[in-house]
């Protein structure tokens, strides 16, 4: 048996955070109601794409993030039409706030 060290994090800086954070975004909201783990898969990755945003800065992405939370709710309530359209007002702020 092998043992490897564990991968390096990829930590996406400056413009890459927000690029990368859309595009999650985008898959979530295109997998949402998706039958075989969709919904799993994308709250999974709304999360990360929180966790990413709260990493960098807080304070900044706090509008975002809220907006996240609430999606990630819908979801799993399975308000999919609910969810998918505060995954986009949420991918509206990082545009918005980028400057």
């Amino acid at each position: 048996m092998e043992i490897l060290k564990p991968k390096e994090l990829d930590i996406h800086a400056g413009d890459a955070l927000l690029t990368w954070a859309r595009d999650q975004m985008a898959i979530a909201r295109s997998i949402l109601d998706n039958p075989g783990g969709g919904l799993l898969f994308a709250t999974q990755t709304i999360g990360q794409v929180k966790s990413g945003l709260r990493e960098r800065d807080s304070m900044r992405w706090e509008s975002t993030v809220a907006l996240l939370d609430h999606a990630e709710d819908a979801a799993i309530r399975r308000d999919f039409d609910q969810a998918r359209a505060l995954l986009d007002q949420a991918a509206g702020t990082l545009t918005r706030l980028s400057g």
